[in-house]
């Protein structure tokens, strides 16, 4: 019996939290696909997450995978050359993460008028041609995050929210939901965000000359795995752990650890794992002639870790997921 869409990815997403002895059966396509994986980094946690997902179905449906990735999350053009490269290499498919929702465009549609399906995982592109796009909806985790500031029990809010590039779109998306949810909860708040690129020990000295030059403010949110492991290291620099609600995106472990020690209330967890395990799927699927609609997001949840939940069975799979 075939299984719905809805049935399959819910059940992906289960096996990506769970552990188990048992290996998926090997499919043989009618050719060995050619699929390209082209992130925005090769660096941190959150990619490693993805590309050992992105291996696993490589594995189960007999592909050849190439991985690459630009050095800093800021350089399109890098992820450009990778594009042009993947199309002289005459891959099948690209399983792509965009820089730049504007200047990655142009490659991409060159890509898809060249014959490869392309998936999009992560972050966006603005490209008619891509075939399945898959990832965390990043207005509801921005909201995710604004709800942790909501309850912290602040009589009016000061907030410092430290995000990345203004041309990635998944970055100004978390920070509409975060605005928006802080808006509706009618709770006095003052915003000052920050933009900074995509390093850890950068967003730490922006992050304290931002609490240093602000005191007032008492929430500081990042919106990237090193972009809130920086403002976490300069809350906990500056000593202000007990006086700062620190929000953190993803599952970086010197966040967890600063999490142990008070330094940081919350992580929005994502599934990078169950990204890319599903954005190769995609890929082996479409080449097989299945068909997706462009126009849905694919949503692989976020999961909300609180410093007094971090221990439980379900923020555990989520802290410590799959490299």
């Amino acid at each position: 019996m075939k299984m719905s869409k809805p049935f399959r990815i819910c059940l992906v997403l289960l096996l990506c939290l769970t552990l188990t002895g048992c290996q998926a059966a090997r499919v043989s396509p009618s050719r060995q696909y050619n699929v390209w994986f082209i992130a925005k980094s090769t660096s941190t946690g959150f990619w490693r997450s993805a590309f050992s997902g992105a291996n696993v179905a490589k594995s189960e449906y007999n592909l050849q995978l190439t991985i690459c990735g630009p050095d800093t999350e800021e350089d399109y053009e890098a992820q450009n050359a990778f594009i042009y490269d993947a199309i002289a290499d005459h891959a099948d498919a690209i399983v792509f993460s965009s820089i730049s929702y504007t200047e990655n465009a142009a490659a991409i549609d060159a890509a898809a008028d060249a014959g490869i399906k392309v998936v999009v995982i992560d972050s966006n592109v603005n490209s008619k041609k891509v075939s399945a796009r898959i990832g965390t909806d990043n207005v509801a985790a921005g909201k995710k995050a604004a709800s942790v500031a909501i309850d912290a029990g602040y009589d009016s809010l000061v907030i410092g929210i430290v995000n990345f590039d203004l041309t990635s779109r998944n970055g100004q998306e978390r920070e509409e939901g975060f605005r928006t949810a802080i808006k509706e909860s009618g709770i006095g708040a003052e915003i000052y965000t920050i933009n900074v690129v995509t390093d850890i020990e950068v967003a730490k000295e922006e992050t304290k000359q931002l609490l240093l030059a602000h005191p007032e403010i008492n929430v500081i949110v990042g919106l990237n795995e090193p972009l809130a492991v920086g403002a976490a290291e300069a809350v906990a620099e500056l000593g202000l752990g007990d006086s700062v609600t620190m929000i953190g995106m993803d599952t970086n472990v010197r966040c967890i650890d600063l999490m142990r020690t008070g330094n940081v209330s919350a992580l929005i967890a994502q599934n990078p794992y169950a990204m890319g395990y599903m954005g190769v799927e995609a890929c082996y699927e479409l080449l097989e002639g299945a068909s997706y609609d462009p126009d849905v997001w694919i949503d692989t949840p976020t999961i909300l870790v609180l410093e007094e939940t971090m221990f439980s069975p379900e923020s555990q799979r989520a802290l410590f997921s799959f490299e």
